[in-house]
Order: structure tokens, then C-alpha cells, then sequence
């Protein structure tokens, strides 16, 4: 039966310089998704006070254990951030992930849609989508799937459905903590 295995997350900018590293994420194996997230391939991370790299170099830990959610093709991720109030969901607008060996890449699009635990909904950052639009020469196709990307997180969001579903997100982090203590 596979286990949890260590990966690293890199998000990018359109112009290809990094933007920032996830150094240890956990990914959760297929046998312990739920039937929906399988059905659509996701791939669902773990990370708790991993270390990231920003692209100037400086490091930090996070704080606030993270469960992130990837569905192919699509043009968001999703982080579950679990804090105190509740789950607090941070959508990126970013390319499909591109995965090789246990490295998983995206390029950040910069708007961003957060779900705050009080089911309140906030778009983000759109001034920096603004900029850096003009700053990097998006293409109409990018343009256009950033979109489209913006568009179907926000029908998840406001549809509660998956990977909007805290129950999920909280099972996912108590099988990681299972196995990072040794299945007790």
C-alpha cells in the first residue's frame, strides 16, 4: 500500500522566474482520497511548518498546517489553510500543475480567491493581475484561461463543492498525522 511521499511545490511567474517553493509537502496517497477527488485525479498535499523559499532567497516556516489541492487542466490550486476559526481556503488562479518526478510546477496568475471560515468570499490581488498582465504581454489565451480559471473556482466555491468541504480537508490532515506518528 503506497504511503505519504515528500514533494516539492514551485510556483513560477508567466516570465518563468520563481516565485516561491514549498521545500516538503506530503502527498496524500490515492487509496485514501475520497471517491470524488480520485474521480477527477486530484493530487492533495499535506504540509505543515515546511519550509518555503521565496524567490529572493529568503526562507520561512509556515505556521498553519495546509492541505493544497490539485485537479489537472485546471487553471487554479486550492490551499485549505487549517487556523483556529476554521478553515480558511486561498485559491490561486495559476496554470495547470505540471508534474515530474516529485517536483510539482505552476505558473501564479496572482488573483487570488479566499474562502474565509465564515463561508465569506473575497477576490483578491487584482490590481497585481493588472500589472503584471501588461508587465509579461499575457496573451488573449492566457488572458482568457485566467479567466475561465477565476470563473470555476468561484462556481466551486459558491457551490460547496469539492475540495470545498472542511471535513474532507480535516480527515486528510489526521491520516497525515497518523502516519507521521507511526499509524497511532
Amino acid at each position: 500500500m503506497e504511503n505519504f511521499a515528500p514533494y516539492v511545490i514551485k510556483s513560477f511567474k508567466h516570465d518563468g522566474h520563481l516565485h516561491r517553493m514549498w521545500l516538503t509537502n506530503w502527498r496524500v496517497p490515492q487509496h485514501i482520497l475520497h471517491t470524488d477527488h480520485q474521480q477527477q485525479n486530484m493530487m492533495v498535499f499535506i504540509n505543515s511548518q515546511t519550509k518555503i523559499q521565496e524567490a529572493d532567497g529568503k526562507e520561512w516556516v509556515s505556521r498553519i498546517p495546509g492541505v493544497s489541492f490539485f485537479i489537472p487542466k485546471m487553471w487554479f490550486n486550492i490551499v485549505a489553510l487549517i487556523e483556529e476559526a476554521g478553515v480558511r481556503y486561498y485559491c490561486n488562479v495559476a496554470s495547470p500543475m505540471y508534474v515530474a518526478q516529485q517536483v510539482l510546477t505552476y505558473i501564479d496568475y496572482d488573483l487570488d480567491v479566499i474562502r474565509m471560515p465564515d463561508r465569506s468570499v473575497h477576490i483578491v490581488d487584482q490590481d497585481e493581475y493588472e500589472r503584471h498582465k501588461l508587465n509579461y504581454h499575457y496573451s488573449p489565451l492566457v488572458e482568457r484561461k485566467v479567466q475561465e480559471g477565476l470563473a470555476a473556482v468561484l462556481e466551486l466555491v459558491n457551490g460547496d463543492k469539492p475540495p470545498f468541504q472542511d471535513e474532507m480537508v480535516l480527515h486528510y490532515y489526521e491520516q497525515w498525522e497518523k502516519h507521521k506518528n507511526g499509524g497511532a
